[in-house]
Order: C-alpha cells, then sequence, then structure tokens
C-alpha cells in the first residue's frame, strides 16, 4: 500500500473532495456505505421508471396500515370500469 493519498476521481466536485479530506476514518467509510446504497436506490428508480413510465412509478405512502408491511405496493385492478385498490406483498413463495 502506498503511502501516498488517493488521487480524487476528476469528476468529483472540488468542494466535495475537500469536505471528505476533512472526515475522519471512521466518517469516511459511514459516507461510502451511504453512497453506496443511494446509488443503488437511485438505480432502482431509474429502472422502474424506464420499465413503467415515468407516469406509472408513485410515491410510497408514508402512513402504512398497521398490519402491512413496508416492502408492500398498492396494486391496482381494473374489472368492469371499476378500479380497486389494494396491498400486496410477498412472504416466502407467498404473496399477500
Amino acid at each position: 500500500m502506498s503511502y501516498e493519498p488517493p488521487a480524487s476521481p476528476a469528476k468529483l466536485p472540488t468542494e466535495v473532495v475537500n469536505t471528505l479530506n476533512d472526515f475522519t476514518p471512521e466518517h469516511l467509510r459511514d459516507v461510502a456505505s451511504y453512497a453506496e446504497e443511494l446509488a443503488e436506490h437511485k438505480e432502482r428508480e431509474a429502472r422502474l421508471k424506464e420499465e413503467l413510465g415515468e407516469d406509472e412509478v408513485e410515491e410510497r405512502p408514508d402512513n402504512l396500515p398497521d398490519d402491512v408491511p413496508s416492502k408492500a405496493s398498492i396494486t391496482i385492478k381494473e374489472i368492469n370500469d371499476n378500479r380497486y385498490y389494494y396491498w400486496q406483498w410477498r412472504e416466502g413463495e407467498k404473496i399477500k
């Protein structure tokens, strides 16, 4: 391992590099973990928008009913010109 500090990515803004240089190793690891999770989240949202079309992706409600897990999504069924909305999620092999 080199004793020289790593070179910063050219695309990274200078103010971000300067801020990171002031962080402790523990904070840098926290930032790295958060950045990785945030990148995965944004990539997943981009894939959903691409697959479903931007108009079909809805924000998750903040207040789910008590018996509905946070991983649930709202499913819309249209039968005889009537729309039915219900929560749907997977538990093991079952869809509830």
